[in-house]
C-alpha cells in the first residue's frame, strides 16, 4: 500500500506491506517556507506539494535493494484539511492508480491519526479511548474497533495545538510556536500565574482553550503597561503556567472519559501528543487508575504517510477494493460520518 499525505504543510509518502510492515516513509516539511509568514499559507502549501510529491513517491517505491516496488493499491488523505493541498495528493494518487490499474482508497485524516499507534510493536488492542490533539483538532473518541467510533467530546473553540501556537506568538516565539513554547516552559514555574482551566469542572468531555489564550494575552498586556514587557524569566513562567493549564484540561477530561466508559487503554494521537509534560501526566494518571497510555513514535504524532498507508491497508482488508476513480477531497469531514466497518 502506497500512502500519500498532503492535508496541510507536510508532503509525506510511505509504503506499507501486510506481510512485512512499514517498508519506507518519507516526509518533507514546509516549516521553513511558512515561517516568514508566521503560519501556513494555503496557496504556497499547495504549490510546494506539487513540487515535492512525485519525487517523494519515486524515492519511496525505489526499494532498498534497487528493486522498484509496485504498489497493489494507493491510499491518500481525502480530508479534512486545506482543500488545495488535499487536491494535490488526491489527484496524484488517483492518476497513479489509473496508470498502474490499482485501487485508490480515500482516507480520513483523523482516522489515520487514531490508527498510528497500531504501527508500533507494542500496539494497543481495541477498544480504547483516544485523545486526538493537534493544531486543528482536539477531541476524545471511544474507539471500539476499526471503523467504529463515537466522539465523546471536542473543543468548542480553539484546538490545543492552535492555542499553543497563538500563545507562543503572544510571547514573541518563532513559528512553529508549539514546540518553542514547550521548550521555554521547561525553564519556568507552572505555579507562577493563576490561569483558568475552562470546562474542566463541567460535566462531559468537551474542551475549551480560547479563554485561556485570552488570559495569557491580558497578562502580557499588563506586563507591557507596567514594566515595558515580560523579562525572559517571566516569559518562561507564563509559558509554563499556560502549558500546565492545557495539560490539566486534557488530562482531566481524558482520564474522566476512560473511567466513565470503562476503558483501560488510552491512545494519544496528533502533534500535541509529543508534548513531554502531557505524556508524563497521562502516564501517571492511567497507571494510578490501573490502565495504560499508548503513543505513536514521535515522527508519527505529526502528519505522515505511514499512518495513511496503514489505514488504507486496514480499510482495503475490511471492505475490499473499489473501482471508484473519483477524486475525493473534503476540507471538512466529520469523523462520525465514517460508516462502521467492524
Amino acid at each position: 500500500m502506497l500512502g500519500i499525505e498532503t492535508s496541510c504543510d507536510e508532503t509525506a509518502v510511505a509504503v506499507y506491506s501486510g506481510q512485512v510492515g512499514l517498508i519506507a516513509h518519507h516526509v518533507y516539511s514546509q516549516v521553513e517556507l511558512h515561517a516568514r509568514y508566521g503560519g501556513v499559507v494555503p496557496e504556497l502549501a499547495s504549490r510546494d506539494h506539487i513540487r515535492k510529491l512525485l519525487p517523494l513517491v519515486e524515492t519511496a517505491i525505489a526499494g532498498t535493494d534497487g528493486q522498484r516496488v509496485r504498489p497493489d493499491a494507493i491510499a491518500y488523505t481525502a480530508g479534512p484539511g486545506l482543500i488545495g493541498a488535499l487536491l494535490v495528493g488526491a489527484t496524484v494518487a488517483v492518476g497513479l492508480a489509473e496508470a498502474w490499474a490499482v485501487p485508490a482508497i480515500p482516507v480520513h485524516h483523523l482516522e489515520a491519526h487514531l490508527m498510528a499507534a497500531l504501527l508500533e510493536d507494542d500496539a494497543p488492542e481495541f477498544p480504547f479511548i483516544a485523545l486526538l490533539v493537534s493544531g486543528g483538532h482536539s477531541m476524545l473518541i471511544d474507539v471500539r474497533d476499526f471503523g467504529a467510533y463515537t466522539i465523546l467530546g471536542q473543543t468548542l473553540d480553539d484546538a490545543a495545538g492552535e492555542a499553543f501556537d497563538k500563545t507562543a506568538k503572544l510571547l514573541g516565539l518563532p513559528y512553529p510556536g508549539g514546540p518553542e513554547l514547550a521548550a521555554l516552559a521547561e525553564r519556568g514555574d507552572p505555579a507562577s500565574y493563576a490561569l483558568p482551566r475552562p470546562m474542566l469542572n463541567k460535566p462531559g468531555y468537551d474542551l475549551s482553550f480560547s479563554g485561556l489564550k485570552t488570559a495569557v494575552m491580558l497578562k502580557v498586556r499588563e506586563a507591557e503597561s507596567a514594566a515595558g514587557g515580560l523579562g525572559e524569566a517571566a516569559r518562561a513562567d507564563l509559558a509554563s503556567s499556560f502549558q500546565e493549564a492545557v495539560v490539566d484540561s486534557l488530562v482531566g477530561k481524558a482520564l474522566r472519559a476512560a473511567r466513565d466508559i470503562g476503558r483501560e487503554r488510552l491512545v494519544v494521537a496528533g502533534g500535541v501528543g509529543a508534548n513531554r509534560r502531557l505524556r508524563e501526566r497521562l502516564r501517571d494518571g492511567m497507571e494510578a487508575a490501573g490502565g495504560r497510555v499508548y503513543y505513536p513514535r514521535i515522527e508519527f504524532c505529526t502528519d505522515n504517510g505511514a499512518m495513511i498507508a496503514y489505514t488504507g491497508w486496514l480499510r482495503l482488508r475490511a471492505v475490499g477494493a473499489s473501482q471508484d476513480t473519483t477524486v475525493h477531497a473534503r476540507a471538512r469531514w466529520n469523523l462520525a460520518e465514517l460508516s462502521r466497518i467492524a
